[in-house]
């Protein structure tokens, strides 16, 4: 393949697959083609899923089970150990009390009128002594039990073990996995230099969880290294103050180990956005836009976004204070939202991240009303025509040319109601809340690159 001799295509799924992801978040990166047309352009094809992919083998899998059983098997093994060598030394305490006792069983049986009462008193205290030796019996039953089922297992294991060797042949699960690690960094750094690129296509919905009201926002940081996984949850639209931090994607999905923010102002509206270890969103009944640092749980900067609609004025299509959208992309911080003087159109503004000053404005010429949510892609906004089934990107706007066209991206709107829809720039996939669902779409992003033989 000549790949220094003319320019080549690349069109990269980003994101992960529908239907290789869930229920568990952690997979791993692929390269499902590679080939070359008639006109000598190389066209390659990279599937991105968030982490391991080995964690997607249903080997893999069933070794982390054998790990769990041989660990558990072990724990078993030496419980009983410990139990097996007490009881021991208890019999062999009491062996010379049951040589006594039988002694003078055969005594009596042998000569009746030997045993006096005195003599039967004694034979009766040795037995009460031997009665605690009784419950030691039948403790080494059950355990004799416990190691034949042990045994089974141990059986079991090896047969899958010796199967799982012979299907995956010389390769040792650790070597695949370290080899599986190296693939993933390198296409992270891949990824890296390819930069942006035009949407040209919408995956599949993968519903994470179902939760939350019929109206929300969830999301990771925008601009944070990959090894924080983190994930933030906002339910409702209308003076929420309440922030639920989980600690991974994976912790979200069982609603467990999260912590709660909650803000000094309520918020309005859906579109918050976590960028840089802050919160950006709209303050209620008001045209503020407000930093929150998670780290230090204060507010670091709030202001007034000038002339922009609020408490309902500019909406999108389904109403809910979504007057004002935030958002993040390969480019920075965006604002999403409208004004008078704009007559309802959709205008972007790129803020500066510390003070939130506007560093530019652009004058989309959509009307905001008829949007159903939009969101980001390397500094071109990409607007819905509606927010319920049926719904497809209709319209974008590129800040870099200040030119708009109208798309025909087709997407599927599972549970009929977005009240949410932003890009994560780090991961490459679309985030939204679906009538209290939280959704994932990947994206197909297409560029051309020039290699330096042009």
């Amino acid at each position: 393949m000549h790949l220094f001799s003319a320019m080549f295509l690349l069109v990269m799924l980003a994101g992960m697959p529908s239907e290789a992801l869930y229920p568990s978040p952690e997979e791993g990166w692929q390269i499902y083609s590679s080939a070359q047309d008639a006109d000598g352009k190389c066209i390659c094809t990279v599937v991105a899923p968030a982490q391991n992919m080995c964690n997607r083998d249903p080997r893999s899998r069933q070794l982390r089970q054998l790990m769990e059983k041989v660990q558990n098997i072990s724990q078993s093994m030496e419980v009983l150990d410990l139990r097996t060598y007490r009881d021991l030394q208890y019999v062999r305490n009491t062996e010379s009390l049951m040589k006594v006792v039988d002694g003078k069983l055969k005594v009596a049986s042998e000569n009746p009128r030997s045993l006096n009462p005195k003599g039967f008193q004694e034979l009766k205290d040795k037995v009460n002594q031997l009665l605690p030796l009784l419950p030691v019996l039948e403790q080494y039953k059950t355990d004799a039990k416990m190691i034949l089922r042990l045994r089974e297992e141990v059986r079991n294991l090896s047969l899958v073990l010796m199967a799982i060797q012979e299907e995956m042949g010389a390769y040792d699960y650790e070597e695949l996995r370290q080899r599986v690690l190296l693939l993933e960094t390198r296409l992270h750094s891949c990824m890296q230099k390819l930069g942006c690129g035009k949407l040209t296509g919408v995956s599949n919905p993968i519903t994470v969880r179902a939760s939350g009201s019929r109206f929300g926002s969830w999301m990771t940081d925008t601009m944070i290294p990959s090894s924080d996984n983190r994930v933030w949850s906002m339910d409702g639209y209308f003076k929420g103050r309440r922030v639920l931090e989980y600690r991974t994607m994976s912790d979200f999905m069982k609603g467990q180990n999260f912590v709660q923010h909650l803000l000094p102002h309520p918020w309005a509206g859906t579109g918050h956005v976590v960028y840089n270890g802050s919160l950006y969103y709209n303050k209620h009944q008001s045209n503020i836009i407000i930093k929150y640092h998670f780290r230090s749980r204060s507010v670091l900067v709030q202001r007034s976004l000038s002339g922009a609609g609020y408490n309902n004025t500019f909406p999108y299509s389904w109403g809910g204070s979504s007057d004002i959208d935030l958002m993040a992309d390969e480019n920075g911080l965006w604002a999403v939202y409208t004004s008078i003087p704009n007559a309802g159109n959709i205008v972007i503004s790129r803020l500066e991240p510390q003070s939130l000053e506007v560093l530019q404005t652009w004058d989309t010429g959509f009307p905001k009303r008829s949007a159903g949510e939009s969101f980001m892609i390397c500094g071109t906004l990409y607007v819905t025509n509606s927010h319920l089934a049926g719904a497809k990107i209709y319209f974008a706007y590129y800040t870099n040319t200040s030119s708009y066209e109208y798309t025909d991206i087709p997407f599927h709107n599972q549970y009929s109601h977005i009240s949410m829809m932003d890009y994560n720039p780090r991961e490459r996939v679309l985030y939204t809340w679906n009538n209290g669902h939280q959704v994932l779409y990947n994206v197909t992003l297409f560029q051309v690159i020039k290699t330096s033989g042009d």
